[in-house]
């Protein structure tokens, strides 16, 4: 018998293409921290705003969670490790994308039954950074050069890593043409008039492109990836780049259906969910990814950009080994959410600098924040709990729904 609340996730998720929606529920019945991370919706349909100490209007990422930070290629060729997701993106007070994260935090910690200190340690540092950085009112970035610890290490892995060998991950060579892999955790095929229909679109999209013949389609696919947006329409793009086949470029095509986070709160106008997206990550971040733009394609928002290697974050099931290892990457988190923070500052509503750099100072705001996570982790967990009980009841009833 399906309960109230997989009614609410079984609407969100209306209308999502079926066999990437189960990949989403299978990721989601794991555990509490796949479940937090597939349903965004819950966490602010549900958020005790009330509860809530003042805090500046910022421009947030969101869905501030641990795996919504990882390596990139900027557009200009050069590593760095920032926030990576803006599908949520929207003006919001500043202590919603800290809740997030806290909550975030602490589930990870119980679901890697790390102890009640570890997770305290890591909730600390995570503000501690965050506090001072907005204190000092300079807003950074890190690349190899100024990273530590655990990052510095992610960055040195993706700096070895090349194109031709991330190519090779995701594709296979016949008759010296380059074929995405498919039917594999990472891509599903499409049929060769879907893919007509995307050649058609991206060669019409880049004609007065300087070089059009950059972007011209060799192959496509579905792409598998995240767990939030499992479902909707994202695309694998193999075009020629630089020339076949040893540098095509690979490209991610993803829908914007809008911000869940954003419903309830006064926004501004956007031409589109992606000009939303993109927009708000190319200020947020220090330096955006490359080839990132806001697109239309079949009437609709997408978001286009190069598509980057997966295994760029952070292994937070290390924890289990050494938390306190990762105590320093968490407080560089908290640094980074603030750099955000103070980029934005003064832009299209959002609070100024000076009102950032105050909130930093003040201390009364962190324990009543550290009571909502807290109270947001246990409910968190009861609805996991909740939608493993009755996803496993549906699939024992029908097999067929098995992912």
């Amino acid at each position: 018998m399906k309960t109230d609340l997989l009614t609410r996730i079984e609407t969100f998720n209306a209308g999502r293409d079926p066999e990437r929606l189960a990949l989403k529920y299978k990721a989601m019945r794991k555990d509490a921290f796949g479940f937090l991370r597939g349903t965004c919706h819950l966490f602010y349909e549900d958020l005790p705003v009330a509860e809530f100490p003042e805090s500046p209007l910022a421009w947030c990422c969101g869905d501030l969670h641990l795996q919504n930070f990882g390596t990139f290629k900027g557009d200009n060729r050069l590593t760095y490790f920032d926030l990576s997701d803006f599908d949520e993106s929207c003006r919001a007070p500043a202590s919603w994308d800290l809740v997030r994260f806290l909550t975030n935090l602490l589930i990870a910690g119980e679901t890697l039954k790390l102890s009640p200190n570890a997770a305290q340690l890591g909730t600390a540092a995570f503000l501690d950074g965050y506090a001072a950085t907005l204190a000092s009112g300079k807003a950074r970035w890190l690349e190899r050069a100024t990273a530590q610890g655990v990052i510095r290490s992610l960055l040195d892995r993706v700096k070895k890593q090349t194109r031709r060998a991330f190519l090779d991950e995701r594709t296979q060579i016949s008759k010296g043409q380059r074929r995405l892999l498919t039917g594999n955790s990472k891509a599903l095929p499409m049929n060769e008039a879907e893919i007509a229909k995307l050649r058609a679109w991206l060669t019409k999209l880049t004609a007065k492109e300087q070089d059009p013949g950059f972007y011209r389609l060799l192959d496509a696919a579905h792409r598998i990836a995240g767990t939030g947006s499992l479902g909707l329409e994202r695309y694998v793009l193999l075009v020629e780049g630089r020339g076949s086949p040893s540098n095509n470029f690979l490209l991610d095509l993803k829908y914007a259906p809008g911000s869940c986070v954003a419903d309830a709160l006064a926004q501004p106008k956007w031409a589109s969910e992606a000009e939303r997206v993109v927009a708000i990550q190319q200020e947020m971040q220090a330096v955006p990814p490359a080839l990132l733009r806001p697109v239309r394609f079949g009437g609709r928002s997408f978001v286009l950009k190069e598509l980057m290697p997966t295994n760029d974050r952070l292994d937070y099931t290390k924890w289990r080994d050494d938390p306190e290892r990762f105590t320093g990457a968490i407080r560089t988190m908290g640094e980074i959410t603030a750099w955000a923070q103070l980029r934005t500052s003064s832009r299209r509503g959002a609070a100024s600098a000076d009102e950032f750099i105050a909130f930093g100072h003040r201390k009364e705001w962190r324990k009543p924040l550290l009571r909502v996570a807290a109270a947001s982790a246990e409910r968190t967990q009861r609805q996991w709990r909740e939608f493993a009980r009755v996803e496993k009841g549906i699939q024992k009833a029908n097999p067929a729904t098995q992912a």
